[in-house]
């Protein structure tokens, strides 16, 4: 795969559970990608999780970013439902 776009986010969690939580649930997702156009490395960083991109161009590069940030906001939404009951 050419990498013609890379992104890093990092996003900061409020505890370890959370982080754990979604690194157990994408883990599989970014070892087996769907698309040969781009992947995702996960990283954790104490409280931090850092997501690195490479895709092939832009739009494999967005089409990746939104879908691994809406699985994690889908896995936080779980986890909040989930601890306020």
């Amino acid at each position: 795969m050419l990498i013609g776009a890379k992104a890093k986010i990092r996003l900061k969690f409020t505890n370890q559970k959370q982080i754990n939580a979604v690194l157990e649930a994408l883990t599989p997702e970014a070892n087996s990608p769907l698309s040969h156009r781009g992947n995702v490395r996960l990283q954790e960083d104490g409280l931090f999780l850092v997501l690195l991109f490479e895709a092939e161009d832009t739009v494999a590069l967005r089409a990746i970013l939104n879908a691994y940030l809406h699985w994690i906001n889908s896995i936080i939404n779980v986890i909040h439902i989930f601890s306020s009951s």
